[in-house]
């Protein structure tokens, strides 16, 4: 920073003041202190991580990276940005801030995992902002993951995922075929049912929304009433964030909470 040269005493104290209030300005000034752009790459952000997921990335060519923003107790801010070709039908990355249990690992103080037949809840707050530069096949969502133990251990295979897509963009559609449209939380939800390796439960919003705050134990409730889903079942992990087929774009999350309890 260049020096101050101020010969009155009284402009001296103002350019003083002046410089002191622009220092302050630059600390809270919401910066990127940490930038994950290699696959799997993770940044911790107290009991979330953020884990930049690019498991498809074989099926095409780009980029996908991940930044923190800012943590206050229990919410976080996050960035994510992405440019994709390739085939257009297949996920090329899906980077997301992860609670609990995750291919490969899993942390502590979460909250999870939790029995579905518990009678704890689990309490869910997103606002997010979705630049698409172009025209982009991708979904904005949570996916939940669910086994028949409470510790599969680092790979072990789940028998349930749930999945809420809150955006859909572009012609892509969920594994399986669309079963019912239910009102879950005040919404309505198309919801489908597949498999891949596992049961694949996918609720779609039938209208985008850029802000959520919802119990993600009510969309598993109505699985179990519909007996699609076993209330024996553990929620070890969940993810959130942006999964990206093709296109260019970037996914700002202003907030996000999860709290079990």
């Amino acid at each position: 920073m260049a020096r101050i040269h101020v010969r009155s005493p009284f402009l001296r104290v103002l350019a003083i003041g002046a410089v002191a209030a622009f220092m302050v300005l630059v600390n809270v000034l919401p910066a990127r202190a940490e930038t994950a752009c290699n696959a799997y790459g993770t940044i911790m952000m107290g009991k979330y991580r953020l884990y930049n997921n690019l498991w498809g990335q074989n099926t095409g060519s780009g980029w996908q990276c991940m930044w923190n923003v800012s943590q206050a107790g229990s919410t976080i801010a996050w960035g994510t940005n992405w440019n994709w070709t390739g085939q257009y039908n297949s996920v090329k990355s899906y980077s997301s801030a992860v609670l609990g249990w995750h291919w490969g690992g899993s942390q502590d103080g979460t909250g999870l995992p939790l029995q579905q037949s518990s009678r704890k809840n689990i309490y869910t707050h997103w606002n997010y902002h979705l630049t698409q530069h172009n025209a982009n096949a991708l979904n904005v969502s949570y996916d939940m993951w669910l086994h028949n133990t409470a510790n599969p251990g680092p790979n072990g295979a789940p028998s349930d995922e749930v999945m809420l897509w809150l955006v859909r963009s572009g012609d892509i559609h969920p594994v399986g075929n669309k079963q019912a449209t239910l009102s879950v939380e005040g919404s309505t939800w198309d919801l489908y049912e597949g498999r891949s390796n596992w049961q694949v439960h996918t609720f779609v919003r039938t209208s985008g929304t850029s802000a959520v705050s919802v119990n993600l134990k009510a969309f598993l409730n109505a699985l179990v009433a519909r007996g699609t889903l076993s209330n024996t079942k553990y929620i070890n992990g969940i993810e959130t964030g942006s999964e990206v087929f093709t296109g260019s774009g970037q996914l700002d999350t202003n907030s996000y909470s999860i709290d079990v309890y």
